[in-house]
């Protein structure tokens, strides 16, 4: 393959890459070599002197449901009684059901805090979204996650995690027999960009 046509290939993949729910997901297993393929990809993100912040969770098997089941539980024990809602409880186990994997995403702070926050965050959202790039170059749905207890304190205790490292998402993983939907932007990128010559 020339150089021409892989770049093709990648523009391709970063412009159709498209969130896919898990309840699009048809239930079919990724094999867990493929998804060891996907993070060592991720693991070539840039990084700020090096300090590879990403860190990655991956539930297969039949932990997938535990977890979903489990975070619909610390939903529950958690959230105050006025906004605590059983559809949201009954979406946030059903999460598991139709998924392969699901990957939690975090970032490691460094202790000596030698690199500002912002750009161990930043790198992990790299590390997260290469992930999602090559997922997609194999044909696999994703869907990045911020919901339930997320970014609540109790999902990083639960995780084992220290007190300034970050939960940066909850990735779930599976294949979809839905078509790709055309994607759209609301805002053109020239009233996003500055020029100065």
């Amino acid at each position: 393959m020339d150089m021409q046509t892989a770049k093709g290939q990648v523009a391709e993949i970063i412009k159709t890459r498209r969130t896919v729910k898990p309840d699009k997901m048809n239930g079919k297993l990724i094999e867990d070599h493929v998804v060891e393929e996907l993070l060592e990809l991720a693991d070539w993100a840039p990084t700020h002197a090096r300090t590879e912040p990403w860190r990655f969770v991956v539930y297969s098997g039949d932990r997938v449901r535990s977890f979903a089941e489990r975070h619909a539980e610390l939903y529950r024990e958690h959230t105050p009684g006025e906004k605590f809602t059983p559809q949201k409880y009954q979406n946030i186990k059903a999460l598991g059901e139709n998924v392969s994997h699901i990957i939690v995403a975090w970032m490691k702070r460094v202790p000596t805090h030698k690199i500002p926050e912002i750009e161990e965050v930043a790198a992990t959202a790299a590390a997260i979204q290469t992930l999602l790039l090559a997922a997609a170059s194999k044909g696999i749905a994703t869907f990045w996650s911020t919901g339930g207890l997320t970014h609540h304190p109790t999902m990083q205790k639960e995780l084992g995690l220290g007190e300034e490292d970050k939960v940066m998402g909850i990735l779930y993983l599976g294949y979809s027999d839905e078509p790709p939907r055309e994607g759209t932007r609301s805002i053109p990128i020239t009233e996003k960009t500055e020029w100065i010559k």
